[in-house]
């Protein structure tokens, strides 16, 4: 297990190394969502790609063919586009943990779920 958490970490390292992010952001108009969405994602780039993304917002009320072509199930869509492989995080983004996580910039392991397992394990134990 040790070496499977190693070489994931190691994965998520270089992911979060590369050169470029091109993070396609998919929306349908100026919707809350689609606001809220973009500042999170502005924020989270910022402290975590420290320069080196490119974010594209697609709007699909101007472009409504590129949500069957880009296989676009609900707004506000984040896409990872660069690096390789493509992920799709969908909703306001508002989880930075989560988007981390789905974005391949922090672990699995160390991210989503540590915390609830935290709190299971204190509420078993009677301390909270």
């Amino acid at each position: 297990m040790a070496d499977e958490d190693e070489t994931s970490y190691q994965e998520a390292k270089a992911i979060k190394e590369a050169a470029e992010w091109v993070l396609r952001l998919y929306v349908a108009g100026q919707t809350r969502n689609a606001v809220k969405a973009f500042a999170n994602l502005k924020k989270i780039c910022g402290e975590h790609l420290e320069g080196r993304y490119r974010i594209e917002v697609i709007d699909l009320l101007e472009n409504p063919q590129l949500a069957k072509g880009h296989r676009i199930l609900a707004v506000p869509t984040l896409v990872r586009k660069l690096p390789p492989p493509v992920k799709k995080i969908i909703g306001d983004l508002s989880d930075t943990e989560r988007v981390l996580v789905g974005l391949d910039l922090l672990p699995a392991w160390k991210g989503v779920g540590n915390d609830e397992e935290e709190k299971r394990t204190k509420r078993q134990s009677g301390d909270i």
